[in-house]
């Protein structure tokens, strides 16, 4: 399984849904909490990701997006081969 990055936030609706996507798939991730007012973590999470929203998937170095692109991912059938995740 792939190496995968979740960047998350205080009272993120999209955050736990990420989260709760990932975990239905049986996928382990590290977790990096940005706290709503550091905006120089805000900044990095921009030159990591291309983004500065919350939240932020990365699959290796690769950023997959936020939990709408994942969701748009999986609905076309292409997450589970991007997170190294077995199918039945």
């Amino acid at each position: 399984m792939a190496k995968v990055t979740l960047y998350t936030s205080d009272a993120c609706p999209y955050c736990i849904r990420a989260k709760r996507m990932l975990d239905a798939k049986g996928v382990e991730y590290d977790q990096v909490h940005l706290a709503l007012w550091d905006a120089e973590a805000r900044i990095r999470l921009s030159e990591i990701t291309g983004r500065r929203t919350v939240p932020q998937i990365l699959v290796g170095e690769t950023p997959l997006g936020g939990y709408d692109d994942i969701k748009a991912l999986d609905d076309a059938g292409r997450l589970d081969d991007l997170l190294g995740v077995a199918t039945a």
